[in-house]
């Protein structure tokens, strides 16, 4: 029973008299010191904190808004004066349709609908608040039918590319004849 006084005894006693293997704090001559973790983590975070300070005050425009379509960059004049020409341009996508040139036709629809887009929209701003409603809705039909033949030309869907293209016309008459 000589165990029994040992047990008795604060365990920190025991671990007192226990001697680990002794371990140099210096590092090896042919490494360069090294600096403690919590001093790396540290300096890290100021650096990442520099570098985002410095990104967001070289920035001129917000990366998650397009605000072309809320502030216009041209004029009613400059709106009025290209929407014939743009919408002609949505329109000589019929040629390439009855071609079956997809690809082109695609790359045709969205740079003359994106120019005759920003047109539209500039009218329908410098429009009294009560025709706008309309005006938007118009406008909402007109380029989501431009949508669905973006689409329908990309699955090569004849009879959808055809049923879009018409309700395109109808809808740029309709809108056409509002402005």
């Amino acid at each position: 029973m000589s165990s029994l006084p040992l047990l008795n005894q604060p365990i920190h006693h025991l671990l007192k008299n226990h001697h680990p293997i002794k371990t140099s704090r210096k590092p090896p001559p042919n490494r360069p010191p090294t600096l403690h973790p919590t001093t790396r983590r540290k300096t890290l975070n100021i650096l990442t904190s520099l570098t985002l300070v410095l990104t967001i005050q070289k920035q001129d425009t917000a990366n998650a808004l397009d605000f072309r379509m809320t502030v216009p960059d041209q004029t009613l004049e400059e709106a009025e004066a290209g929407i014939q020409t743009h919408v002609q341009n949505l329109l000589k996508v019929k040629d390439l349709l009855m071609e079956e040139s997809y690809k082109e036709a695609q790359k045709n629809l969205r740079k003359s609908s994106s120019l005759l887009k920003q047109d539209i929209y500039t009218i329908i701003q410098a429009k009294p608040g009560k025709e706008r409603p309309l005006l938007r809705k118009l406008y909402s039909d007109l380029f989501n039918s431009v949508t669905g033949l973006d689409y329908a030309a990309r699955d090569k869907d004849k009879t959808r590319v055809w049923e879009c293209y018409h309700s395109i016309v109808l809808a740029l008459n309709d809108i056409l004849s509002r402005i």
